[in-house]
């Protein structure tokens, strides 16, 4: 079948009106010299593993770099977007040259792609998120709705990480190293920030669940004696009692009461469950149940 030459100028004008958006767009990488990138101010991650450096340093040093670093022209060099790790590890390989793809990028983009690009490689832990989905509100003005279209997510994710930032900075550091999930981190929100770290031990060294977590914090709310509560809101007590009954619930993470009487007193401790039961069996004796 022969096409007629006007359909053809006339597809060929089409063509020609997307043709040169894709080539402005493509991504093409160019070797550039280590020394003249300079990091990203905006980069989302702030902590590096150095097991896992190692591993990348030596992969490098025997590979080289294989997937490109993403910078952007600036006066007086490169500023890197995306690929921290990958500098870092070619610089501890001994490289002097890099291979980069250069984009030309306003502040929002810059740390926008940062924030994708680390999101995508599941880099960063929930509190950098946070801090970079904030940095997005505040400074430049975006919704909850457009960071979750921009990077991937859902609205309500984007809200609920950004809730971890009201959390204690002790909880916050907890999460950020891995020693609770953002679950736990949302259930110590339900007490006053000046009283998360207490519990926080708790929720630590007895290995406690996300449940588990939200039922304690629901106990200590509930309790006459929660943490929080002023002391014109209950009777007067021996505060020797309270520091003790205290010490003991955030020990075996539940609730404990002390009643003295004129020969000693007695110790109630509550469970709600068969598994709750074990659990502080193991914990006061050491064995199993």
């Amino acid at each position: 079948m022969t096409v007629r030459p006007e359909r053809a100028q006339g597809l060929g004008r089409g063509l020609a009106a997307l043709i040169p958006q894709r080539i402005e767009t493509r991504a093409t990488a160019t070797d550039l010299p280590i020394a003249s990138i300079r990091p990203n101010p905006d980069q989302p991650r702030r902590r590096f593993s150095e097991a896992e450096m190692a591993t990348l340093t030596a992969s490098v040093r025997q590979h080289g770099v294989l997937q490109p670093v993403l910078v952007t022209e600036t006066l007086d060099g490169y500023q890197l977007i995306a690929g921290e790790r990958r500098v870092r590890a070619a610089v501890a390989a001994g490289l002097d040259r890099i291979p980069a793809v250069v984009r030309h990028l306003d502040d929002r983009e810059r740390l926008e792609l940062a924030l994708i690009e680390n999101l995508q490689r599941e880099d960063l832990d929930p509190i950098e998120s946070a801090h970079g989905f904030r940095r997005l509100i505040d400074d430049f003005g975006l919704t909850h709705e457009a960071i979750a279209e921009r990077v991937g997510r859902a609205r309500s994710t984007v809200a609920n990480t950004l809730r971890l930032l009201d959390l204690a900075p002790v909880v916050q550091a907890a999460i950020a190293e891995r020693s609770i999930t953002e679950g736990h981190g949302r259930a110590l929100g339900g007490l006053p920030s000046e009283h998360q770290e207490h519990v926080l031990g708790a929720v630590i060294d007895q290995d406690l669940s996300v449940r588990q977590t939200e039922e304690l914090v629901r106990r200590l709310r509930e309790s006459k004696t929660t943490i929080g509560q002023g002391p014109e809101d209950r009777p007067a007590a021996d505060p020797d009692l309270e520091r003790i009954e205290e010490d003991l619930r955030r020990s075996l993470g539940t609730k404990v009461s002390l009643a003295r009487s004129r020969r000693g007193g007695r110790i109630v401790i509550e469970y709600y469950s068969d598994e709750e039961l074990g659990r502080l069996y193991d914990r006061l004796t050491g064995g199993t149940a």
